[in-house]
């Protein structure tokens, strides 16, 4: 079933006038000034929407936190930073359905009644942020947004922001310094956004693709969404699938379809490229685990792995890992693990805010460790030391990136030492 991608390819629809021909804002006229705005969180809450860009926190949960009768300002921000390697699935809605994200952000300000909303792109993808705008401006032109909405006594007005291509302002609260014209500075919590986010005043901070699904659930109801996808995995999910595979490109599928007919079936990936075999996959983007080959295709239990989020991260990181935000990259049998981390290394290492010390002295030293390996230069208990600096950064940071960085180096040495011991070796 297509959600978010059942008009993509049609003619035009990034114009106003093909989106509204499709059904465009036809949930905005409905809702806006005629529904109450709790009849649209408790839709959302309904629907079991998780957040679409790595956590999978409840979306409809994360908008009961807003203290709707608090006079002082609300804000919403669509993160559209995705920075995370191996991820662009939210690029593609964009350039693709702008109007989808703009309808989606128009039903969730009102529901959170929200008056000033803002986009915040990525610094890269000035192209998206042009064809945000000229979508804004037809929406405006519409009387979709701004005073009045509808005829409505509700008006919302949304900016777009571009960063300036930092992975830490993917991040809520560094997103909302950004936003604020500082350093991307993750910020200690409590307090969340939701009490004190921009401007101090309370902020829901949304992935495009969970503020997308909206229009949907409101057209068609929570409980009917609800029931796509398998247990607390409702819906559709938006896979980017790249690497070894013979069709990478961006993929909606029902959450727990199974990952073995994903990656080889014709629909989807059609197999490993060359007629190579699978070595391992990284499900959710590079923060997250890998695994070889048996766990990504099987649990450990011998049940066919799901991209849900329960079957991916069932075993725990022992023999699991996470959907995270998609970000599916294949790996055939020549990938060798040992210089495919050191490039992840270098990765968090650089984009590394600097706030934290186990982050800050920690990304660097698993990155020099991982290049002395690769060299020939390393010993046995490098390895070894490697783990440990792993498992005193996770955990230990104000932000995830901190966990980021040590996920992949914990699960490469567990499952591939192996190709770090041959190094050290010859």
């Amino acid at each position: 079933m297509k959600i978010l991608f059942e008009h993509i390819d049609k003619p035009g629809i990034e114009k106003i006038s093909a989106y509204r021909k499709y059904g465009g804002y036809d949930s905005v006229e409905k809702t806006i000034g005629k529904l109450s705005s709790d009849i649209l969180v408790e839709e959302v809450k309904k629907s079991g929407l998780r957040g679409r860009g790595g956590a999978g926190f409840p979306t409809g949960m994360k908008w009961s936190f807003i203290d709707k009768s608090s006079n002082v300002p609300k804000y919403l921000i669509c993160n559209a930073d995705e920075g995370e390697p191996g991820t662009f699935k939210d690029h593609y809605l964009m350039k693709k359905n702008p109007h989808l994200l703009i309808e989606g952000i128009i039903l969730s300000s009102y529901a959170l009644g929200v008056h000033t909303a803002f986009i915040y792109v990525r610094g890269e993808l000035f192209n998206i942020l042009n064809i945000l705008e000229r979508a804004i401006d037809e929406t405006y032109a519409a009387k979709l947004l701004g005073k009045n909405i509808s005829g409505s006594d509700f008006s919302l007005d949304i900016y777009c922001h571009p960063g300036a291509g930092a992975y830490i302002c993917g991040e809520e609260t560094g997103l909302i310094e950004s936003l604020e014209g500082k350093r991307g500075n993750p910020r200690i919590k409590p307090p969340f956004p939701a009490v004190s986010g921009l401007y101090g005043c309370p902020t829901v901070v949304n992935n495009v693709e969970t503020i997308a699904s909206v229009p949907w659930i409101i057209n068609n109801g929570g409980e009917k969404y609800a029931k796509i996808g398998v247990g607390k995995s409702t819906g559709t999910k938006l896979i980017s699938a790249c690497g070894h595979i013979n069709r990478p490109g961006v993929y909606e599928i029902e959450l727990g379809f199974p990952v073995e007919e994903f990656i080889f079936s014709e629909e989807y990936c059609c197999g490993i490229k060359d007629g190579k075999k699978l070595k391992a996959v990284i499900a959710g983007g590079s923060s997250v685990p890998v695994l070889p080959t048996h766990l990504i295709l099987k649990t450990a239990k011998g049940e066919p792995r799901l991209l849900s989020y329960e079957s991916l991260a069932e075993g725990g990181f022992e023999t699991g890992t996470m959907l995270g935000s998609g970000g599916f990259i294949v790996m055939d049998e020549t990938t060798c693990m040992v210089k495919n981390l050191y490039n992840l290394t270098r990765f968090y290492h650089h984009e590394s805010c600097g706030q934290c010390s186990p982050c800050r002295e920690g990304t660097g030293w698993m990155e020099k460790i991982i290049h002395r390996i690769i060299k020939g230069e390393a010993k046995m208990k490098d390895i070894d030391l490697l783990s440990d600096i792993s498992r005193h950064i996770e955990g230990n940071t104000i932000c995830p990136l901190g966990d980021a960085a040590a996920w992949p180096v914990a699960s490469a040495i567990k499952h591939f030492r192996s190709e770090f011991e041959n190094y050290i070796k010859s």
